[in-house]
């Protein structure tokens, strides 16, 4: 059982799940990074888990006031995340403090913690198994790690209504709490990046995804390539021509189409963001997707396509289509001419900022955390 702590002691947690901080790969590790140093400026002793490519002992240092413990894995790829996830959940075990697991995907290994009586939250992050990119196999791995992790964790977070209620055929409704991912407010930044792309300010529409059927790339490159919008469209994300879909997207690209690649560099994402017309999101499976709020907290006006999801999310912040057509019909709407796209635009940007500031600041989501994470927190003797 896990050790109780003796009255008075720090408030300890551990975070599990994520590549680590600092944060460098995606929504996950970006939140894990704010709360850890969130917490520990609140006076908790927080210690991450971080996943390093290569052999050789786990090593514990600090960061920021943050304690990691940095476990080498030498296979590539899910296998090595995979086996990341069982050495850091076997320690976590040992340790018998506070978990925080972000995402469900190895959530059998989360029996140790059960049976070392360590307090589990888990935040369920989307409905994995039903994306498309999956095989088979995967999708099933996906859908059995869910439903054991509803059974297993203490307690469950969901990042949307619908993740709730979806988690809610697998488990108790007072065993769900909702909670949003937050981001930072975007705004005074230099337009420089964006020039340096070959890029106009406010003469681009942006689209940050990965290209993936799911997230309606093709669809969207479609609408905006049937005739000349006098804006470009501005793709994000690594494209293979030896991908199948990939090429699709990019046949399907008229010249007003530009293809920027991956860009990891955060000022220079968030640069495009800030300056653009608007932004695209055709994101169709998922809960509360951290690049809809980024653009929210960028002040963007939104093109999203019509989901329960992405409604709930941006609300009355966003124009909403499906498929090429839909998409098409809303370009066609907003950009028929520049005095048009000026008077459509601006409510959508006004909209976004007040969605941001109500529901999706670090602030607001951060202090949901701490309260919720309280209320598991070991007992004192």
């Amino acid at each position: 059982m896990a050790a109780e702590p003796k009255a008075g002691a720090v408030p300890a947690l551990r975070i599990l799940g994520t590549r680590g901080v600092p944060a460098a790969h995606g929504g996950f590790e970006t939140f894990a990074e704010h709360l850890a140093l969130y917490l520990a400026g609140r006076g908790w002793h927080v210690t991450v888990y971080c996943q390093e490519d290569g052999d050789g002992p786990t090593v514990l240092d600090r960061w920021q006031g943050v304690d990691r413990v940095r476990i080498p894995v030498s296979q590539p790829g899910p296998r090595g995340t995979i086996v990341f996830d069982w050495l850091a959940t076997r320690h976590a075990a040992a340790a018998g403090e506070l978990c925080l697991t972000l995402g469900y995907n190895t959530a059998v290994f989360c029996g140790l913690l059960r049976v070392a009586g360590v307090p589990n939250v888990i935040n369920m992050d989307g409905i994995e198994w039903q994306r498309a990119k999956w095989g088979a196999v995967a999708k099933t791995w996906f859908w059995l790690n869910e439903h054991v992790g509803s059974r297993l964790g203490n307690h469950l977070v969901a990042d949307h209504p619908e993740i709730a209620r979806h988690l809610a055929r697998a488990a108790p409704g007072d065993k769900i709490t909702t909670i949003a991912y937050g981001a930072d407010r975007i705004e005074g930044l230099s337009d420089a990046p964006v020039r340096a792309l070959g890029l106009q300010p406010g003469r681009y529409l942006s689209l940050i995804a990965r290209p993936e059927p799911e997230n309606s790339v093709l669809e969207v490159v479609q609408a905006f390539s049937r005739c000349h919008r006098g804006q470009l469209l501005a793709v994000l994300g690594h494209y293979d021509d030896t991908q199948p879909y990939h090429r699709a997207v990019r046949a399907a690209a008229g010249d007003e189409v530009r293809f920027l690649g991956a860009i990891y560099d955060k000022p220079v994402v968030q640069a495009l963001r800030q300056h653009c017309s608007a932004y695209v999101h055709g994101h169709r499976v998922g809960g509360t997707n951290p690049s809809l709020v980024e653009a929210l907290g960028a002040g963007n006006a939104v093109i999203a396509h019509d989901n329960r999801f992405n409604r709930w999310v941006a609300g009355d912040a966003a124009l909403y289509f499906d498929g090429a057509d839909g998409m098409a019909a809303v370009l066609d709407r907003l950009f028929a001419d520049e005095a048009s796209a000026a008077v459509a635009l601006q409510p959508l940007q006004r909209a976004a900022c007040n969605r941001f500031e109500h529901s999706f600041t670090w602030p607001t989501i951060l202090t949901q955390y701490e309260m919720l994470l309280r209320r598991f927190l070991p007992r004192p003797a």
